[in-house]
């Protein structure tokens, strides 16, 4: 009768135990590095600019955030697996492009574009899963092709020229209007962040609550293993690539509907901005690690860093500078990071 008693402290202990251990983890030390980080950035440019904090540029800073963080989402799911997608910025820039065509060019719906700039993503990202799970390519290998090509594409569909929405009604509504400002004035969120936070929220669930989401992790610690046991590997990386390939689209569409127009030209450069915000947040370049949260947190953090230092009037060359040693500097303190876990 006395055992219960005398094994409930242990069993407590060991809920203790593993609650601290979760909380002081690398990975959650990293979330909350960048956390604090975010909070210091926001402090120092408050201070170094006046302009920082009045409304419109606020609202600047969430629409960036929201299409970098679209992306980043993206290549986090493929970036946890062990991989890498160089294509997530051109990728974004062709199913605006491609939804351009529909809606432009071919004067369909307004819903059809949508759906075919994200099928388009997804069709894409397969492309990109096959090479490196079937063909065998390096995924920086079969990514950059991919980068290239889909730069390529976009210049000849728009025959280079921007694709403008204007004749689209209500386009513009998708990225630019708010629909808490509907109800809330004095809150006007774009909703581009709400598709954001949405979406975050979905991928969360999918990476921790589904079996594409166990296997995306599973692939990223083990992949040989995870084989031997007689899972589909390569049907499930397709699958992974083919969901950021989606992901990819609602980014173009997010841009497109920003600008109010498709412009083939850009892109390039935003992969940069997405692994970055991916690494910055705690996800592991190895594989096996990373969570939505840190990846949201990356991308304000980037789109944060760009703002300011454009507000005070830092050259662009210098900017591109900045994100360089920014990348290096998370990736370096990835690899500490794994070496106190290892």
């Amino acid at each position: 009768m006395t055992q219960p008693t005398e094994t409930a402290p242990l069993a407590n202990e060991g809920r203790i135990n593993g609650l601290r251990a979760r909380v002081f983890s690398p990975t959650a030390l990293q979330k909350l590095l960048a956390f604090a980080s975010l909070i210091l950035l926001l402090v120092f440019f408050s201070f170094a600019s006046p302009a920082f904090m009045q409304m419109d540029n606020i609202l600047g800073i969430l629409q960036a955030t929201a299409v970098n963080g679209v992306l980043a989402i993206a290549a986090t799911f493929v970036i946890i697996t062990g991989g890498i997608d160089l294509s997530v910025g051109t990728l974004m820039t062709f199913t605006a492009v491609i939804c351009g065509v529909f809606l432009t060019f071919w004067h369909m719906p307004m819903w059809i574009g949508i759906v075919a700039a994200i099928v388009t993503g997804a069709l894409c990202g397969t492309v990109s899963g096959t090479l490196t799970a079937k063909m065998k390519i390096p995924p920086f290998i079969a990514t950059l092709g991919m980068m290239m090509l889909l730069k390529g594409l976009s210049l000849v569909v728009s025959a280079d020229k921007p694709i403008y929405f204007t004749d689209t009604e209500n386009f513009y509504m998708i990225s630019q209007d708010s629909l808490i400002g509907y109800f809330l004035p004095s809150v006007p969120i774009p909703n581009a962040v709400l598709i954001l936070f949405f979406l975050a929220i979905a991928s969360s669930i999918t990476l921790n609550r589904t079996a594409l989401g166990r296997y995306t992790f599973a692939l990223g610690s083990n992949e040989e293993a995870v084989r031997l046991s007689g899972v589909n590997v390569d049907r499930w990386k397709i699958a992974i690539y083919g969901l950021g390939g989606a992901i990819c689209g609602i980014a173009g569409l997010l841009i497109a509907s920003r600008l109010n127009s498709a412009q083939p030209a850009l892109g390039q450069g935003y992969e940069l901005d997405a692994i970055a915000a991916v690494v910055i947040g705690g996800t592991s370049l190895s594989g096996g690690s990373g969570t939505i949260l840190g990846t949201i947190i990356g991308a304000f953090i980037m789109s944060v860093l760009t703002n300011g230092l454009r507000i005070m009037s830092v050259a662009q060359e210098w900017q591109i500078v900045v994100t360089g040693l920014i990348i290096i500097l998370a990736v370096y303190a990835d690899i500490l990071r794994r070496k106190k876990s290892g």
